[in-house]
């Protein structure tokens, strides 16, 4: 099931924007480059941030997008939100951010200011602390790249969320609608007027809701670059490692005793949520709201027995209003794909990791 990630390159081969889509090629790019050469039993988690010995969740991350201020945003707000939400995944409240700046000679200071002060804004109403920083200015076209990394600590001793933890039984929760964030950064490039806005927003107040209501929560992670079919894929490769690895492979169903099982994610297209205006603007441009990142949604997978109460919390918060369970985990044989969408036509088709390099500098 990880056949997706077992691309190799050649020493021709040169980094296309494919690479920075957070599909097929990023993984690839993470797994036999930077996960072969820093490989460690932290790293190779694969998880949204890392969980240290220490009681310690560190995450860090780079912020390109284009334009820089959009409906709903700037890249200020998303650089606090992106990785702040990547702490939140590990089942963690962060408490500190630092923060680099590449400026591009030409930047307009006072556009710079302004991205600064949302960055503040949107750091202190989740009540994180920007405590250190750099900044390097190089030649360029008036442009501005941030790196942050974001320090916070376990909201519960006993949890262990993790890419790797989805079970046979689990239910699927998808937090809200697909593909907004995609869509206005792609309506903001076009010059196109319409009503979409960035779902940019820090998670904080709902993942404390999915915490407090249960104990036994596998997976968070929020779907960004590559959208919900590529997060799902992640997932699925990532539990299937771990399964099989914890599994006794003779005394499963779905396969001989020379093949150990592996997790599937099945999905119903039904019960996906997409905002009618991205709905239509996906009409009109051939897009796919499965392959669509979003800064402000989360997939969430626990024991069906709490699926319910789970979803419950989730709907009380201004962030999970729409949330909808969505899919199923369940145990399948290496052979057979790790993520299937159900059709609204009733049939079953493989839903694989964005391939190509989607929309670059969304996030």
């Amino acid at each position: 099931m990880t056949d997706v990630f077992l691309k190799s390159f050649d020493s021709s081969e040169r980094i296309t924007q494919g690479h920075g889509s957070g599909g097929s090629d990023s993984a690839a790019l993470m797994r036999e480059i930077f996960g072969r050469h820093f490989s460690n039993e932290i790293l190779d988690r694969l998880d949204d941030g890392a969980k240290l010995p220490e009681d310690i969740v560190v995450s860090t991350d780079t912020f390109v997008v284009s334009p820089l201020i959009f409906p709903g945003g700037d890249i200020g707000r998303l650089s606090v939100c992106g990785t702040l939400n990547d702490v939140l995944m590990m089942g963690a409240f962060p408490r500190y951010l630092s923060c680099a700046f590449v400026l591009e000679e030409g930047l307009e200071i006072s556009l710079l200011e302004k991205i600064v002060l949302s960055m503040a804004a949107t750091a202190d109403a989740a009540g994180v602390k920007i405590v250190a920083g750099d900044t390097k200015v190089i030649e360029g076209n008036s442009g501005l790249l941030i790196n942050t990394t974001g320090i916070g600590f376990p909201a519960k001793s006993s949890l262990d969320i993790s890419a790797g933890n989805a079970r046979p039984g689990d239910s699927v929760i998808l937090s809200g609608t697909l593909g907004d964030h995609h869509a206005c950064i792609l309506s903001a490039r076009m010059g196109i007027n319409n009503d979409i806005k960035s779902d940019c927003a820090v998670l904080d107040d709902l993942c404390s809701s999915i915490i407090n209501s249960s104990d036994n929560i596998h997976v968070l992670r929020d779907v960004t670059r590559g959208g919900l079919a590529t997060v799902l894929n992640e997932i699925a490769a990532a539990s299937s490692n771990s399964f099989s690895g914890n599994s006794d492979s003779g005394n499963s169903d779905s396969g001989s005793s020379d093949t150990p099982p592996s997790i599937q994610i099945k999905i119903d297209e039904t019960k996906i949520p997409v905002a009618p205006p991205v709905k239509a603007f996906c009409g009109v441009m051939g897009l796919d709201p499965l392959f669509m990142g979003n800064e402000g949604k989360l997939v969430c997978i626990v024991p069906e027995v709490d699926s319910e109460l789970v979803l419950e919390s989730m709907r009380l918060n201004e962030f999970g209003r729409d949330a909808q369970i969505i899919g199923t985990v369940t145990e399948a044989s290496s052979s057979e794909p790790p993520v299937v969408l159900k059709t609204r036509l009733g049939v079953m088709r493989r839903l694989s990791m964005l391939v190509g390099e989607g929309l670059p500098r969304i996030c």
